[in-house]
This record gives C-alpha cells, structure tokens and sequence, in this order.
C-alpha cells in the first residue's frame, strides 16, 4: 500500500472517530463470508459504520481523537465499528450477533473516551435504546402535570358533591 492511500485511510478513520460516540473494536478472524455480509447489513440497517482495519494505521488515526485511550490496544486480526448516534445501538446490535457466531467476538469499545472491556459492553446492550429511555422521561414529566389536574378534579369533584348533598338536604326539609 502506498504512503498516499495510508495517509486517506488515516484521515478517514479519523473523521469517523471524531464523529463516533462509541468505536467498537471486534475480532471476525475465521468468519465466513456470509457471516460477515449479514454482520454488515444489519449494521448498514442500523447507521453503524464497519472497517476492517491495519492496527498501526488505526492506533495513528485515534491518536487525537476521543477514542485515544483504547490505541494501544489494537492488536491482531480486529475491525472497528462506530456508532454516531446512540451508543446503545452498536452494542445490541454487535453483542446479538456475537450469540449467533461462532467466530465473532467484540473485544473493547470507547464510550465517549471511555475505555470498556467486552463484559460492558454486554451490560450496555441490555439497556433500553436512547429513543425507549426518552420516552419513558417524557411520560414521566407528563405524568406529574395530569396527576395534578386529576387531584384537584378530584377535590372540586368531592366538594360539589358535598354542596349538592346540601342543596338536596334542604330542598327536602
């Protein structure tokens, strides 16, 4: 490979990391192509970018990224996932198809410069996506206004139902 198509593979890579909000690092040493055609697709479904990566290119390129901490861990056989929107996405998505290879493994990831061992990453897929989480908040604010406006239907509700008793109690004497 020439000095020219390193250096715009390190420029990119790059980009994308500046851009990520997490990088997932994963071994696919002895996948089959199938495996890994269906692996990108569903990632491509997802807005999750898949590379397959040199590690002293890719240890270059996250040099001054957020991701810096987890450079110097590339190491054999890895490709790199970057999710941009939600980091919860990229770890469902990946930790799924890890179950369903045999080959497959994510190995590290970096959560907004974070480093995270593959056991976190599990624990991070099993949290609610950010869209589930955000309409839960929502439902909560909503709640406390109704609530509200329910207690004191319910005070007026029982007041006139007291004054009404009243009025009947005097019409009937």
């Amino acid at each position: 490979m020439h000095r020219d198509d390193k250096g715009k593979i390190i420029q990119d890579l790059r980009l994308q990391a500046n851009k990520a909000v997490i990088a997932v690092v994963t071994d696919f040493q002895g996948m089959k192509v199938e495996e890994m055609t269906l692996l990108r697709r569903s990632l491509r479904e997802n807005n999750i970018e898949f590379r397959v990566v040199k590690n002293t290119l890719a240890r270059i390129a996250f040099e001054e990224t957020p991701h810096a901490p987890v450079r110097d861990n590339f190491k054999e056989c890895c490709a790199i996932a970057f999710g941009f929107d939600d980091p919860v996405t990229p770890a469902k998505v990946l930790v799924d198809f890890e179950k369903k290879s045999k080959k497959f493994k994510t190995r590290f990831a970096s959560l907004e410069g974070r480093y995270l061992e593959a056991a976190a990453m599990k624990e991070l897929s099993e949290l609610p996506s950010r869209e589930v989480l955000l309409a839960r908040m929502m439902g909560t604010m909503n709640a406390v206004p109704t609530n509200f406006a329910s207690l004191f239907a319910n005070l007026i509700r029982g007041m006139m139902n007291a004054l009404d008793a009243i009025r009947e109690q005097k019409q009937n004497a």
